[in-house]
């Protein structure tokens, strides 16, 4: 008898350090969310920012540039979560003059960026671990979109 009492109070005593310890690793991540990421100190173009801490997949990705057209397909891998990143490039974006067109929030994440002769599509995806994939596409405009006033600007 004494044996069973010991062994339930051996399990209860396991099931709340289990329980403590599961709730001390949910607090840490939900107080990860809440942090703002940084951007990079070394980029690929300097205009399109990248959180600090998320790299390069090389093996993914393309660049290509000549007489002031560029067109690209980058892709970084780092750890933040989607919302951290979405609100990190609703932030640095206009820095570097772009303007937000829209937003894509179902699953994905997905922010539409255009300045005078380009556009930026940068898409987020969640990977195992905690990690986000970044995608940054970028290209010129079509010629018909590159003189069309932006909603916002006011008339002359």
């Amino acid at each position: 008898m004494e044996d069973t009492v010991r062994s339930k109070f051996t399990w209860v005593i396991a099931l709340l350090v289990f329980m403590f310890t599961m709730e001390g690793c949910a607090s840490m991540t939900a107080g990860n969310a809440d942090r703002m990421l940084e951007p990079a100190a070394t980029l690929r173009y300097p205009d399109i920012p990248v959180p600090a801490g998320f790299n390069l997949l090389s093996q993914q990705s393309y660049s290509f540039e000549n007489a002031g057209i560029r067109v690209a397909l980058m892709k970084y891998k780092g750890r933040g979560t989607l919302d951290q990143v979405l609100n990190f490039y609703k932030a640095q974006m206009p820095i570097s003059n772009w303007n937000l067109l829209n937003i894509s929030e179902f699953g994905n994440r997905m922010l539409n960026f255009e300045r005078d002769t380009e556009t930026c599509i940068i898409t987020m995806q969640p990977q195992f671990g905690g990690s986000t994939l970044i995608a940054l596409s970028l290209g010129p405009k079509s010629a018909g979109n590159r003189n069309k006033r932006l909603p916002d600007e006011a008339l002359k």
